[in-house]
């Protein structure tokens, strides 16, 4: 039997969504939901068209800005326009691709409030989020399969900071 979407229901950006397993049992999953936007220069445009489409149908809401074809881009331009939105609060968090990784993250943490990790690994995603409290995601596209970046993608969006000890820490990050 396939797994069947019987209900969903939107509440304080959380979704509760009750399926049936193949089983027969009844499956109650929240999530949170996010506005994200995502970026990219020209080598991370098809990771990130990909991604749009698997994160649009989770329900999040997602603002592509950018590039829309695979045309050589400078990276400082997606990046700023992205950490403008994450910095000013108009979503909740951004996602960056581009070769490395490197140069799109650095123009994005140039950004006050802009915490970017560049993330390889899911682990390193979900210590980013834990003690770092990132608010940008960046991948390198061409060091990474579009199957870790689902993992890695997934990880951010869904862990939350853990604050304590790390609270303080984050709070030195930013300069004046």
């Amino acid at each position: 039997m396939e797994i069947k979407e019987l209900n969903e229901r939107l509440t304080n950006k959380k979704v509760d969504v009750h399926k049936v397993n193949n089983k027969g049992e009844w499956l109650n999953l929240k999530k949170k939901l996010m506005k994200i936007a995502i970026a990219s220069d020209h080598a991370g445009v098809d990771y990130k068209k990909r991604l749009i489409d698997i994160l649009k149908e989770e329900g999040n809401e997602l603002l592509d800005l950018g590039p829309f074809n695979e045309d050589r881009v400078d990276y400082p331009d997606y990046g700023h326009a992205l950490a403008h939105k994450v910095s000013t609060k108009e979503v909740d968090m951004g996602i960056l691709f581009c070769g490395s990784g490197n140069g799109i993250n650095m123009s994005a943490n140039k950004h006050k409030e802009i915490r970017s990790a560049l993330c390889w690994k899911k682990e390193i995603a979900e210590l980013a989020r834990l003690h770092n409290n990132a608010n940008v995601l960046t991948m390198p596209a061409r060091f990474i399969t579009f199957e870790e970046v689902k993992e890695i993608a997934s990880i951010f969006i869904e862990t939350e900071f853990e604050g304590g000890r790390h609270e303080a820490r984050v709070n030195k990050i930013s300069c004046s």
